[in-house]
Order: C-alpha cells, then structure tokens, then sequence
C-alpha cells in the first residue's frame, strides 16, 4: 500500500510539504469517490447500528457539565460534510500495524519488522499517543517494503487484510456517529495518515463516501517508495480537508471533523463542530478549554472522567505479550 506508514512531526504549521500532501491527498479522494459510491454497501447492514441510535448517541450529554447541542448532524445541509480520522477513532489501534500482520502472513518481510509492528502498537494502545521516532521508524520501513510492488497487487491485498484484522476493530459509537451523518444526506470521509489505499478500501467497506490519506508515488502502476509531500499528519490533514472543501464547495463551519489526537487539532480547529474521539490527554484539555464535544469508547461513559489509556490495558498488555511469546516460540 502506498506510504505504508506514520510520520509524526512535532508541533508546526503548515509548510509546502504539508501542502502538496493535502492536495494530492484530496485529488486522490476526489477520483475514488465516485466508485465508492457505486460499491459501497450501506451502513444499514445488520451489523451497523440503527439510525435512532446514532442519532441520540450524538444528542446525549457525555459529560455533567457539557453544554446542550442543537440537533445535528441538520438533515439536507449539503454544504456540510464530517472528517473522522481513523485510528483510534474509528478503530481500534493502527490500521498500519494491523496491515503489517497481513503483510508478514504474506511473507512480505520478516520476524524482526514484525516485533517491530507489534511493539509500536502496544505503545500506541497502551500510552494513547503517537510516537514520533516509532512511527518514523514504521514509515521507513513500509516504504522500503512496498517499493517495486504493484499498486494493484497491494490493494487486493489489502481488501483480504481488511476482513482478516481490522472488520471487528471498528468502533461502533464512531461507526454510529458517521451513519448520522450520511441519513443526514452529508458525505463523510475518512482523513488519516495511513495510505490511502488502505483508507480508501476500509471506507468503502463502511459505506462512507471516500478518504483522505497518505499518498505514495508510483509510476506504470509500480511504487517508488517515495511519497507525494509527506505522510498526511498534523498539518497536513487540516491542509488535505481544506483542499477537499474547497473542491466540494463545503462550508467549513457547518462541518463536523472527529478525531482521537492533538495531533489533529490543525483538523478540527478548521470546522464548526469539531468532536474529540477516544481523547489522549492533550486533546481532551484543549476539547474542554474550548468547550467541544467529547466522546469516549474504550472502557464506556466511566472512562470520559477518569481518562484511561487509549484501549484497555489488559487488552493491549494481553496482545503484546501473545504476539512476543509467538515470535519467542518460533524462534526455538
């Protein structure tokens, strides 16, 4: 898949790099969305939560002190649309990481990059923040690991990796939330910093209008293992939604954006509903200094006020031990 990971800078503003990876990042969701609409099935599946539920999900209080919401997502506002980042907001953990499993199943690389992966997640589960060297670390070694394939050869790929790992990962109050919006007659998309291959596939699966995400260069169909700009992080993203807007004909302010890191603050600052998602700690205080909305899905309503790391621990603790002792095994 392109750009086969994270790279998460520190703290900055836009810059020319952020730029042209927002803008191809919107023209890649752009050319892809008509098709989605015509494949996607819709989110009504007896699996996806009812409508009703998604509704009262977004009117109900989280917290004592949150102040009463109009109704929202407004029905029939085409001038709106909503921007969910995806990990840990739509699902559980890294969609990287978990491509990275299929990938190994596929003999793709080997036991190292594996330990590699299954590392960097734990991190990321159990601290519910990016890690800037392991996700450069990931980045770098995606790449290098997808140069020279086919773009065709990782997208169908991917689409097996999908049902393998990542179907049963998704959040089903976030999954609610997007349904709101798309009964409201609103497009919703996906904006994140895996590729946007991978993006693009796990939106279709969800019924969702498309993505935005990293984009790789290729050329005749064959990665380079290099990327267009830069991985869609941070700036980027906010960089790729005002791209994406713009070419919609959006109105900023009546669009909802939701996302799990400050990291994405860039994003979410840019729309007039912004939601905080499974929030790690320095978006939750900036979501509470600015009075937006917050909704936690990890461990239920308990875990708004008391902050718990991102999934449950003994979840995570659990995984990442399995995944050693599998690696320790086989190496006997």
């Amino acid at each position: 898949m392109a750009a086969l990971g994270w790279l998460t800078p520190r703290r900055r503003s836009a810059t020319a790099r952020s730029v042209l990876a927002g803008e191809a990042s919107a023209e890649a969701a752009r050319k892809t969305a008509q098709g989605l609409e015509a494949e996607a099935a819709p989110l009504h599946a007896p699996t996806a939560p009812a409508a009703p539920a998604a509704a009262a999900e977004l009117a109900e209080p989280v917290e004592p002190s949150a102040p009463a919401e109009p109704e929202f997502p407004v029905a029939g506002d085409d001038l709106a649309a909503a921007f969910f980042d995806l990990d840990n907001t739509v699902m559980q953990g890294a969609a990287i990481f978990h491509f990275g499993r299929g990938l190994y199943k596929r003999e793709f690389f080997r036991r190292r990059e594996l330990a590699r992966f299954a590392w960097q997640q734990a991190w990321f589960r159990l601290a519910g923040v990016e890690d800037p060297e392991h996700m450069q670390d990931a980045r770098d070694s995606a790449l290098s690991i997808v140069k020279g394939h086919k773009v065709s050869e990782l997208m169908a790929i991917g689409e097996e990796i999908y049902d393998e790992y990542m179907a049963e990962r998704i959040w089903p109050g976030t999954r609610a939330l997007a349904q709101a919006h798309l009964d409201a007659g609103q497009k919703v998309w996906l904006v994140t910093a895996a590729p946007v291959e991978t993006a693009t596939i796990i939106a279709r699966r969800l019924g969702l209008t498309g993505a935005l995400g990293t984009v790789a260069e290729s050329v005749d169909g064959i990665y380079t293992g290099r990327l267009v700009g830069e991985p869609l992080h941070g700036p980027a993203k906010a960089e790729a939604v005002r791209a994406l807007a713009a070419a919609e004909n959006l109105d900023l302010e009546r669009c909802a954006a939701y996302s799990d890191s400050h990291n994405d603050i860039p994003m979410l600052s840019l729309v007039g509903h912004p939601y905080a998602i499974n929030p790690d700690t320095k978006l939750r205080k900036h979501a509470r200094a600015h009075d937006w909305r917050l909704r936690d899905y990890r461990t239920g309503r308990k875990a708004v006020k008391v902050g718990v790391p991102a999934a449950a621990g003994v979840g995570a603790i659990a995984g990442g031990a399995a995944a050693a002792i599998a690696l320790h095994r086989r190496r006997k």
